[in-house]
């Protein structure tokens, strides 16, 4: 289930939509912002919690799909639903493939965009925590001194201790002891789980 600090946008220029779809996400205990427009919505200092956008496609100014667009450029996952009363199949697809978790076409029904919006925050959620994983990676990474780097390097082309001993022309005890230390600072227990985590952030 989701985060009780997620939140959910929604940009739509009609202020009865807009509240109606307020009150049933704030049902399902949901934090809701709401936006008239896709300038508002860029402009808004958006927080750092797994979040979604429910969004209009016709909007004044730069519509739904614009706004996707924008938010695509400027590097942000953030998931889309689109809600529209003017869908045809080409804008749908053109949503699908830019991205979109779904495309709804007003009317809709009310357990449909919740469900929406659930699998939306998941995955927002889920990849926020990959990419905080990788930053905690990297910065793990940064700890090791150059030999332990050396060492790992070596035991993560399959190397054994003893060959990467004499590549380096110390001691095969000296490796095992910077082994060790490799495996301590980056927090894995086994040579399979470093490769994975090193292949994650390279």
């Amino acid at each position: 289930m989701t985060d009780p600090v997620s939140v959910v946008f929604v940009v739509d220029d009609d202020v009865s939509v807009r509240e109606a779809l307020s009150s049933l996400i704030r049902s399902i205990g949901l934090n809701v912002v709401l936006f008239a427009s896709a300038a508002e919505f860029l402009a808004f200092p958006r927080p750092d919690a797994a979040s979604c956008l429910v969004l209009d496609v016709r909007l004044p100014g730069r519509s739904g799909l614009d706004l996707q667009g924008d938010l695509r450029l400027a590097g942000e996952d953030l998931p889309v639903i689109f809600i529209t009363g003017h869908g045809d199949i080409p804008m749908t697809v053109r949503a699908m493939k830019a991205g979109a978790v779904e495309f709804l076409p007003k009317p809709f029904r009310e357990q449909d965009l919740l469900d929406a919006i659930v699998l939306a925050l998941t995955r927002d959620g889920q990849a926020r925590n990959r990419r905080a994983q990788t930053a905690g990676a990297r910065k793990s990474l940064a700890t090791l001194s150059a030999r332990e780097r050396e060492v790992m390097d070596g035991l993560l082309r399959g190397l054994l201790n003893k060959q990467v001993a004499a590549s380096l022309g110390v001691s095969e005890v000296t490796v095992k002891l910077h082994r060790r230390h490799v495996m301590a600072k980056m927090s894995v227990s086994s040579l399979v789980e470093l490769a994975r985590l090193i292949e994650g952030i390279r």
